[in-house]
């Protein structure tokens, strides 16, 4: 069967991509375990040296998501799956609309026309956020079934193509799961556009020996997920039963809710006796804005029923990422 990965020579997209090259296998449209054979990694950019953990079976190719044909020329076999993390990221998407609902909406929108016209229902797994949520009225602790109401240009997109998962499955255009992540840590390279981007930065900056400007307050909480798990996590979300999932596609996958100072606190107590960069709290009112308006808990009753993973701690993701990049 085929693989394909929308956003797949980003970070989470290359660990996706190497974990199932390792797996070999997953659930074909028509139920049974399928080996794979070819493995896409669609992006806007790709790598100019081919990443050295790619075999045979892995394609590399540059384009535009919200260029239609060129997605529908991605999803060209009956026998496929799609995992569709393609999007802009929050504080860019924020910063500019149009090219939020360029790339996130009509995006989305092209992968779930592409699957569709398919002579089968594909298993499709699109990358959601827990940015779904927001709003005045948002509870203290929202779960899988909290009301939606986002308060950013990137939530919004993603709260869209949730309800288009639902239907497009209900229709029975493709076998369609809504991952909701939390914040991805601990991404390695340089910072992104993301208004989470400096948690990553806060574990990351400091282990090299370098300085980290924080742009929130200490107090400042944060849902987060290691790497580890979230590509667990989508993995098995494409494997659940679809009966499991019933009418409502979407799962917010497990996390942590911690403030900065707890991340701090997990930093020192994993670095032991490396010596740190300096951690400085230099306030970006944009960005704080951003976060106070994300949810400050989740639960995920849901994920756990289904068997997705979750890091015994938040120290233990640190280590994770020490041991698989420093």
């Amino acid at each position: 069967m085929k693989v394909v990965i929308t956003g797949g020579t980003g970070f989470v997209g290359q660990r996706l991509a190497q974990a199932l090259l390792q797996r070999g296998k997953l659930t074909a449209p028509g139920g049974g375990q399928e080996a794979i054979d070819e493995l896409l990694l669609f992006d806007v950019v790709i790598p100019a040296k081919r990443p050295a953990w790619a075999d045979e079976r892995v394609i590399l190719r540059a384009g535009d998501i919200s260029d239609s044909a060129a997605v529908a020329a991605l999803i060209d076999r009956d026998d496929v799956s799609v995992f569709h993390l393609a999007s802009v990221v929050s504080g860019g998407g924020e910063k500019d609309f149009d090219l939020a609902i360029r790339v996130n909406l009509t995006g989305g929108l092209n992968v779930f026309e592409a699957c569709r016209a398919r002579a089968c229902q594909p298993r499709l797994v699109f990358a959601s956020s827990i940015a779904v949520f927001g709003g005045s009225t948002m509870a203290p602790v929202v779960g899988d079934h909290a009301k939606q109401t986002p308060q950013t240009t990137y939530g919004a997109t993603k709260a869209i193509c949730e309800l288009l998962v639902n239907d497009y499955t209900r229709k029975g255009f493709f076998d369609g799961r809504s991952a909701r992540l939390p914040t991805v840590i601990v991404r390695p390279g340089k910072p992104n556009a993301a208004a989470s981007s400096f948690v990553s930065g806060l574990f990351r900056e400091p282990l090299n020996g370098e300085v980290c400007r924080i742009p929130v307050s200490e107090d400042t909480v944060m849902p987060l997920l290691g790497y580890r798990s979230i590509v667990g996590g989508l993995i098995a979300l494409h494997e659940a039963e679809s009966a499991a999932l019933g009418d409502d596609r979407a799962v917010s996958l497990p996390s942590f809710t911690v403030t900065v100072r707890d991340m701090i606190d997990s930093l020192k107590r994993v670095a032991g006796a490396r010596k740190l960069g300096e951690i400085v709290f230099q306030p970006d009112p944009f960005i704080q804005r951003i976060c106070d308006g994300w949810p400050r808990d989740a639960s995920y009753e849901r994920a756990t029923k289904l068997g997705l993973p979750r890091d015994a701690s938040l120290d233990a993701i640190v280590e994770n990422y020490i041991e698989d990049f420093l």
